[in-house]
């Protein structure tokens, strides 16, 4: 391990960028003009350097491997004699609250173990879940929040289907409350996978996406495991 970019990006002694999929670590600039780091981001950096700096890894891939930055798409792995699968670093960042699940609809491998790592740390409120900015939210506080990442926990008040596109409504304004859609592609690869969505009525759910606004707050979700149901 040659150089650690931030709390989920590194660089190989070969040179290779890793991006550690499944996970967000909070944010630092890295160059953006105007960015704001987020909170904790130099002690996720810190987490990371302190469990992978220096240290031989094995990637191991459950989903599309490269983005379109060049990066590899990988779970890290240490490795405590050649040849051995050690210590999951997405599974150790998670438990110490330095990073939030974070699947996308081509790479969402291993969500369940980290989403279970992920409870624990925010139910003992340690790292980034002892902070404000990261709590999770309730669905009256998103409008000063679009074009942020959220987990936002709710009842569905109901579900609607209107020309293949599925939408939860968590409200009874449809114009102003916050919203979760699923465009018909995606409907109908929730229904492919065994997954009814109109069972999403009336239960109590956990979503978490970036914040977009239409009519009120939006979040557009690619696959099932943006939305995990509390009361199964």
């Amino acid at each position: 391990m040659r150089e650690i970019v931030d709390g989920d990006t590194l660089y190989l002694s070969d040179g290779r960028e890793v991006r550690l999929v499944g996970l967000q670590a909070p944010k630092l600039p890295l160059g953006r003009p105007d960015f704001e780091p987020w909170p904790l981001a130099d002690d996720a950096k810190a987490e990371l350097s302190r469990l992978v700096l220096g240290e031989a890894v094995t990637l191991a891939y459950g989903g599309r491997p490269v983005d379109r930055h060049g990066r590899m798409l990988a779970h890290l792995y240490l490795d405590p004699q050649p040849g051995d699968r050690g210590p999951w670093v997405q599974g150790r960042m998670l438990e110490a609250g330095m990073a939030r699940v974070y699947t996308f609809a081509d790479n969402r491998d291993l969500a369940a173990a980290m989403y279970a790592r992920e409870d624990t740390a925010r139910l003992a409120g340690r790292g980034i879940w002892g902070h404000p900015f990261y709590q999770v939210r309730g669905t009256n506080e998103l409008d000063a929040l679009i074009d942020t990442f959220q987990v936002v926990q709710a009842r569905v008040r109901d579900v609607a289907a209107v020309d293949g596109r599925v939408y939860l409504n968590f409200g009874a304004d449809w114009r102003t409350d916050f919203t979760v859609t699923l465009a018909p592609r995606t409907a109908r690869s929730f229904e492919q996978e065994g997954v009814d969505v109109m069972a999403y009525q009336g239960e109590r759910v956990q979503v978490r996406g970036w914040l977009e606004r239409y009519n009120g707050p939006l979040i557009e979700a690619t696959h099932p495991e943006q939305i995990r149901m509390l009361d199964a």
